[in-house]
């Protein structure tokens, strides 16, 4: 109890600019962990690779997100549909997280400048207090608060800046890692598009038989000095008038 009441009472020392930076800090780890989350349940992490290899194959062994996938871009007709079908699993699947991570980076750089704001006001309110003060301890109070929120509030936003670079870093990383796995599914199904495109061209096409013409047999022929011979030799017995 007592560590939660000094806790509220450092908060309400920051003075408005804690409102927010609270806010901004609500956005910003809200985001991350449903990125965080979404990227859990793709699965591309926890489906081996022979495994997803082998259901590109087998349809009725499909399981899970890489299962759905696959189904989605199984129905490919050609390795340009092929294409296309990635070009708007990429839209439907990296779209959202990239949107969600430039919100995040957005926080995380208003962050610090929130915190320079309330600086800037804890300041004005020191100085305010010691313009118009009289001096003695009211006055002195006045500059106390003025200090404290404009040390709160800096703190605050350097508090929420730093955790929130880390985590939106680490979760681009995490949203690469899925780039690559869909990159490298892609490369895999247009190899087996093409391998299976070629198989059946080359089981259309086939070759037909050629049949060659028969060669035909030059007959020799007689030259008409065998054909006179005999005649002659009747002729000459008397033989053929």
């Amino acid at each position: 109890r007592t560590l939660w009441e000094q806790a509220v009472g450092i908060w309400l020392s920051g003075g408005w600019a804690m409102v927010a930076l609270a806010i901004n800090a609500l956005v910003l780890f809200a985001l991350g962990m449903h990125v965080l989350v979404k990227l859990a349940a793709k699965g591309h992490r926890s489906v081996p690779e022979k495994t997803w290899r082998h259901w590109i194959d087998h349809r009725d062994q499909r399981r899970g997100p890489i299962g759905r996938l696959l189904d989605f871009v199984g129905g490919a007709r050609s390795i340009e549909q092929t294409g296309v079908f990635f070009e708007e699993l990429r839209g439907t699947e990296i779209v959202p997280f990239e949107r969600d991570l430039q919100v995040m980076k957005v926080c995380v750089s208003a962050a610090p400048l929130l915190g320079l704001l309330g600086t800037v006001t804890g300041m004005l309110a020191t100085f305010g207090a010691l313009a118009t003060g009289s001096g003695g301890e009211k006055t002195m109070g006045l500059v106390a608060e003025g200090i404290s929120e404009a040390l709160v509030t800096t703190e605050t936003g350097l508090i929420i800046a730093l955790p929130g670079l880390f985590f939106q870093y680490h979760l681009s990383r995490q949203l690469e890692r899925y780039k690559a796995f869909l990159a490298h599914l892609e490369a895999v199904c247009t190899q087996k598009q093409h391998k299976t495109l070629s198989r059946a061209g080359q089981e259309a096409v086939k070759p037909v038989p050629v049949v060659r013409p028969q060669r035909r047999v030059a007959m020799p022929q007689r030259s008409e000095k065998v054909f006179r011979e005999p005649v002659r030799i009747l002729q000459k017995h008397g033989k053929v008038a």
